[in-house]
């Protein structure tokens, strides 16, 4: 009797069965999300609604066509409850969804996930050695976005990491902001990354501080303390516009370390040209991952990453099953495999 007690409370306190419960409550609320139309003002079709359609002749007398007339009734079918075209797209969603919980389970349970090397990230801790070496200060640089940008909260994240690493090396850290809430963030992050180095006296709020809201005048602000104070490395780490190339040559000019990374195109190769070390798009997301070597941050990267090279087969194999099939329009094999393609693609 005892141990039939226990089944049900080692169920509910599992921590896989917490995470597969999690799983498939996901999995509703994405069905309800894309399975269900719904009509223009947002409501949902419950009943077929009657049209009645009356056909008046006009040739007869209006006191017979009462019984003359005839009533045509046609009734307009309601939208089908789950909608088919959406079912490549609920496949693929339940798809990288499995494949994310079963590599952050796998990565807890012990299984060694292998990162490939980004050299951006394992040049941080010598570009902060060479600025303790020199005696001059780090500035890190977290973009000119407020933080409902994605890329700021990255660069947040690679700010702790780089003020951790300050902290060890007893290194001075400068970020100027142009965002209030920033700068209250950057703050938070800068005095946890000193506290758990074990140098909570060496965290200096004044170090961080925040310049103006005015795109070029924040950019003339921080080139100018560049200029007077030569700082040995810069990072940086954000959302960049027209500031980018201002940054890095002013940073190449007095001869500093760079080290930038963003998710804009159309700044990557200003960064590319003007930095040592330039985190490139999805690196620059899946540098928190690659730093702090969490599992779940690592289980989670792994996941997408089976998920894009699904996706990626599949796109080879369609260019080469529409490739045959302009050499051989005829052939049936061809075609269906082109056809499933489509459909498994959501074309």
């Amino acid at each position: 009797m005892r141990i039939t007690h226990k089944i049900p409370r080692r169920i509910v306190t599992n921590q896989s069965c917490k995470r597969v419960a999690a799983f498939v409550f996901m999995l509703m609320c994405y069905a309800g999300a894309f399975a269900f139309e719904t009509r223009g003002d947002g409501s949902v079709p419950i009943a077929p609604t009657a049209r009645i359609v009356v056909a008046q002749n006009t040739s007869t007398p209006p006191q017979e066509s009462a019984t003359s007339t005839p009533v045509a009734v046609s009734a307009t079918p309601a939208r089908p409850l789950f909608n088919s075209e959406k079912t490549a797209l609920l496949l693929w969603i339940v798809f990288i969804g499995a494949a994310v919980t079963v590599s952050v389970w796998l990565a807890k349970s012990g299984r060694p996930i292998r990162i490939r090397r980004i050299a951006a990230l394992e040049a941080v801790d010598n570009a902060v050695g060479r600025a303790t070496e020199m005696g001059r200060s780090i500035l890190f640089v977290p973009g000119i976005q407020d933080m409902d940008n994605i890329q700021t909260v990255a660069g947040l994240t690679m700010l702790g990491r780089v003020a951790k690493t300050a902290a060890e090396y007893d290194a001075t850290i400068e970020v100027p902001t142009c965002r209030s809430l920033v700068m209250e963030a950057a703050r938070d992050t800068v005095r946890a990354s000193y506290l758990s180095a074990g140098r909570a006296d060496g965290f200096s709020a004044d170090r961080i501080t925040y310049i103006t809201d005015d795109q070029f005048g924040y950019v003339a602000h921080v080139v100018g303390s560049m200029v007077r104070e030569k700082p040995a490395t810069c990072f940086y780490m954000g959302c960049f516009f027209a500031e980018s190339l201002i940054f890095a040559e002013t940073g190449n000019a007095i001869g500093a370390i760079q080290i930038a990374g963003t998710a804009e195109s159309s700044q990557l190769p200003f960064f590319v040209a003007a930095c040592d070390y330039t985190l490139i798009g999805e690196e620059f997301f899946a540098a928190s991952a690659y730093l702090s070597g969490e599992p779940a941050q690592l289980g989670t990267l792994r996941g997408q990453d089976v998920g894009k090279f699904a996706v990626g087969v599949l796109i080879v194999l369609g260019a080469l099953a529409s490739t045959i099939l302009i050499v051989t329009p005829n052939s049936a094999p061809v075609v269906w495999f082109f056809d499933i393609l489509q459909k498994v693609l959501g074309g």
